[in-house]
């Protein structure tokens, strides 16, 4: 075991993302010494590196497993788990998703992908000002926390993403592959927390639909 490993196991950090400003202080000494320990470390395999500036250990090392969607949360901070991801979590659809899709308020559309972690992919999206993070939920995942979409928002997302228009229930429960129970858990007041969300008449089109099909 490298002597990096050794220090994360020792300060009971194996089981969370770890920056590098944390893997800095943990290390001390000169640059060159930490670049030399980082390195040995993931040339061992016994550290991962998802992205430029963040790390995570060897499934060999930790007590628990590394949920998606925190390792989500750290690879780009203030974004939050939406769509197909989110739907899948939340029973809506079939949970088959390949990529790990979040949404971000500020910079580019990105996506990372790692051999071992998978696919995350980080999607830019316009919100009314203050709305950003309307209807979504910091959920405890693992003894750690992320940000969450709720269903309907997840969906909407989705729409937007996808740039959706309404095209009935059907196009929902087939195309879509959403249960029709869990569509009919919607509420009247879900729907009109997210009238105020988005900037697009598409978004609030299919919510105007949806509503009108739910009878709410």
């Amino acid at each position: 075991m490298t002597p990096l490993t050794e220090q994360i196991l020792k300060a009971g950090l194996a089981d969370r993302p770890l920056s590098a400003s944390q893997v800095d202080r943990l290390l001390g000494g000169s640059d060159a010494r930490r670049y030399g320990q980082v390195n040995r470390a993931l040339k061992s395999g016994e550290l991962i590196k998802p992205r430029r500036g963040l790390y995570v250990v060897s499934p060999l090392y930790r007590k628990q497993p590394l949920h998606p969607f925190v390792l989500a949360q750290q690879m780009l901070p203030g974004s939050y788990v939406s769509a197909e991801s989110a739907l899948g979590f939340h029973g809506w659809i079939p949970e088959t998703v390949h990529t790990m899709l979040s949404v971000t308020h500020g910079g580019k559309s990105i996506a990372y992908e790692h051999e071992q972690l998978g696919k995350f992919e980080f999607r830019r999206m316009t919100t009314n000002t203050g709305y950003f993070l309307q209807s979504v939920a910091r959920c405890e995942l693992q003894q750690q926390v992320a940000l969450v979409a709720e269903p309907l928002r997840a969906l909407l997302d989705l729409v937007y993403l996808r740039k959706f228009e309404w095209q009935g229930i059907d196009f929902l429960t087939r195309g879509m592959r959403i249960d029709e129970q869990q569509l009919h858990t919607v509420t009247g007041l879900e729907i009109s927390r997210l009238i105020t969300v988005y900037k697009g008449k598409r978004e609030r089109a299919f919510l105007a639909g949806l509503q009108r099909a739910l009878g709410l």
